[in-house]
């Protein structure tokens, strides 16, 4: 017998034997507790003063113990609906994750640019989704945008669309607590728009960032080490532990001395002239990573 149907029968058994030990209690109990005192026969008033009051507290346990279990078993179907519920919504969040994630694969930008705000969606409605959301976001950008060594003369004034949206994305997740850093490493992002973005911690080590938008944008503790950096404008960005070993900061828009100073310069990182000639920095820079 199965386990789920054996607990059925014993429930509906001590079901039946209570019942039937209450009727008993109720019909017999009086003579059994006080038979000593009460007639079988031509009941007195102090006789059915002590029935009756022995049967209205047997009645109002029973109620009682009645109560206890309605609220029992209510709390168990909640319980049950819950997770039912949990798992239903949990089943539509695979659902929609799955069509997203083909979406990036089509041939069709606009697809793209549809499964990546998809994600999105995703990752706003599932706080357990949002780390696998980020990391798929961004090895969909290293994998249409990986970087290499081929002579590029002519490079695009903004970044594709699909990859402008998804880097979007990436710069206006929700904040959680145990997300991944975000790796962009050796990705090509000239002249992408990643202005206000909220890119903490993230890897853009040996990527092209040339001429990228990165006005005010939350880039503490980032890594730009080999990072191409020439005409990127850094306006107001927030540069506080970023690392730039070996980075190239040729003609950055909006940089300033006192940002620099709350990053990590090393001595190979290239540096417009007039920040490169003051002394603060000089004296900030450290020895090559």
């Amino acid at each position: 017998m199965p386990p789920s149907r054996r607990r059925r029968v014993l429930l509906t058994a001590a079901a039946l034997l209570g019942v039937t030990v209450f009727a008993l209690l109720l019909w017999q109990g009086p003579w059994w507790l006080d038979g000593g005192h009460l007639r079988q026969h031509d009941l007195q008033p102090a006789d059915g003063a002590v029935i009756t009051g022995f049967r209205t507290t047997l009645v109002a346990l029973g109620a009682g113990v009645v109560a206890v279990l309605g609220l029992y078993y209510t709390h168990k179907g909640h319980q049950h609906t819950q997770a039912l519920f949990r798992a239903t919504v949990e089943e539509q969040v695979t659902g929609r994750y799955v069509e997203a994630v083909k979406l990036l694969g089509s041939d069709s930008a606009h697809q793209r640019i549809g499964g990546v705000f998809g994600l999105e969606r995703i990752m706003r409605d599932s706080v357990r989704d949002h780390s696998t959301v980020v990391e798929v976001l961004a090895a969909f950008i290293r994998g249409r945008s990986l970087a290499d060594d081929s002579d590029r003369p002519h490079l695009p004034r903004r970044a594709a669309e699909d990859l402008q949206a998804a880097l979007t994305v990436l710069g206006r997740r929700p904040v959680h607590a145990d997300e991944p850093r975000i790796d962009l490493r050796h990705t090509r992002l000239a002249f992408a728009r990643l202005q206000q973005a909220r890119l903490h911690r993230a890897d853009f080590e040996a990527a092209d960032l040339q001429g990228a938008d990165l006005t005010r944008t939350d880039l503490t503790e980032a890594d730009f080490e080999h990072t191409d950096l020439r005409g990127a404008n850094l306006t107001g960005a927030d540069l506080t532990g970023a690392k730039l070993a070996g980075a190239d900061l040729t003609g950055a828009w909006g940089l300033t001395a006192p940002q620099l100073l709350t990053a990590r310069v090393y001595a190979d990182t290239v540096l417009p002239p007039e920040l490169a000639s003051d002394p603060r920095i000089q004296a900030a820079r450290r020895p090559p990573a």
